[in-house]
């Protein structure tokens, strides 16, 4: 990784820049995301939710939330679209996770040159795509991105990686006192990242053979890469018994713009469930994925300048699973504690990793109020923001050439 704007030709144009240029001047708030304004116009708050999507806020690094709902419930009266995200590096970004509706959300985000062109679109500008683990509320979307996405702009993409968790090994165990099911996917039942999407071109071989055939469109070999990230093989050994052992992170994929590291976190019975940091020449951005409180975090997250961390509500587990408790309901009641960070835990999670902004997303239940998550910022020294889709989060110094 290195000063990638450094290289740029001068006076040169880049093919796609994903940082539109602004007429006129800018309003920047405390929080790093500014809107266009007229030349000598005053300053006005900038919010996603009133205002809608910026193309630029003048920093080449940012994230943008695209969605921030934790899953897979479709929560009644909620506007949260599903889990993803979409780190911004010069004029590229890097897509962690891909919940439901994330292609309307890039659009939404005025991601890329053609992000309001029809049979063209924000795709062609994607670098890579990193999967936290491959529950369907975070992978959902991903069809769509291979599929519909020749016709918003991924024909034009750069071929990148798609990186995500390998083959769990074996079938987690059996909840509760009951006869094992038919497990479903014959000798492979719990395929990694790479055999997922093999096995998903397989699927859509019809329409995908139909869009080379007949519409000219690339092969899926020119376009991407699937992979699966190479947790060393002591930490998953025991996917049943050690789903989360303690280890240090490990740098898996660099190009010019970032650095990704990953560790395993604890949202068991999932396995290898992941988190990421991606370091830019701008600063830090760690991804949680799903998880219960982990120290393997903490220690990925250190110093960081963005913690984007999922969170649930104690009350509304509780309000599914009242008191008195049979034993089974028991025990899904502490799973789902367990498996996620609650409220009053994740800005304790932030604070011992020396994190500077606390950024709440896969927030459960979907249709909460801020007023409910506000105490995340209990024990934390750092800047709380409570995520909505589309805020945009700036890293780093501005940078106006850009």
């Amino acid at each position: 990784m290195c000063e990638f704007l450094a290289r740029t030709r001068p006076g040169s144009v880049p093919r796609r820049n994903v940082l539109t240029g602004l007429a006129g001047g800018a309003a920047m708030t405390a929080a790093g995301v500014m809107y266009p304004t007229e030349a000598g116009a005053a300053e006005v708050p900038y919010t996603a939710r009133e205002f809608g999507p910026v193309p630029h806020d003048g920093r080449r690094t940012r994230l943008v939330l695209l969605g921030t709902s934790g899953g897979p419930p479709y929560w009644p009266g909620g506007t949260r679209e599903g889990i993803a995200s979409a780190l911004v590096v010069g004029d590229r970004y890097y897509l962690i996770d891909a919940g439901h509706g994330v292609v309307r959300q890039l659009r939404k985000a005025r991601l890329g040159p053609n992000f309001d062109t029809v049979f063209d679109g924000p795709l062609d500008v994607l670098a890579g795509v990193f999967l936290t683990h491959l529950h369907s509320d975070h992978t959902v979307d991903l069809p769509n991105i291979l599929t519909e996405g020749l016709y918003n702009g991924l024909q034009h993409a750069d071929r990148f990686p798609i990186w995500g968790p390998g083959n769990r090994g074996q079938l987690p165990p059996v909840f509760g006192d009951r006869e094992a099911p038919e497990p479903v996917g014959g000798d492979t039942p719990t395929p990694g990242t790479r055999q997922m999407v093999d096995l998903l071109v397989r699927a859509y071989a019809t329409d995908i053979n139909d869009r080379m055939f007949d519409n000219a469109k690339p092969h899926p070999r020119q376009l991407w890469e699937a992979r699966d990230v190479p947790v060393p093989a002591r930490y998953t050994a025991d996917p049943n018994g050690a789903p989360c052992p303690a280890m240090e992170p490990f740098t898996f994929y660099e190009d010019d713009r970032v650095r990704v590291s990953a560790t395993l976190v604890n949202h068991a019975p999932v396995f290898p469930a992941l988190a990421y940091r991606f370091d830019t020449d701008d600063g830090s951005v760690v991804f949680s994925g799903d998880t219960g409180k982990n120290p393997n975090l903490v220690a990925l997250a250190r110093d960081a300048d963005v913690l984007v961390h999922e969170v649930i509500d104690k009350t509304w587990v509780a309000s599914l699973y009242p008191e008195p408790r049979d034993p089974d309901e028991e025990s899904m009641y502490n799973h789902l504690l367990k498996a996620h960070t609650l409220v009053e835990d994740v800005g304790k999670v932030a604070q011992e990793a020396n994190a500077k902004t606390l950024v709440l997303s896969h927030i459960v239940p979907g249709n909460g109020k801020d007023a409910q998550f506000q105490r995340a910022a209990d024990g934390f020294d750092g800047r709380l923001v409570i995520g909505h889709d589309l805020d945009v989060i700036g890293v780093g110094p501005r940078h106006p050439s850009t």
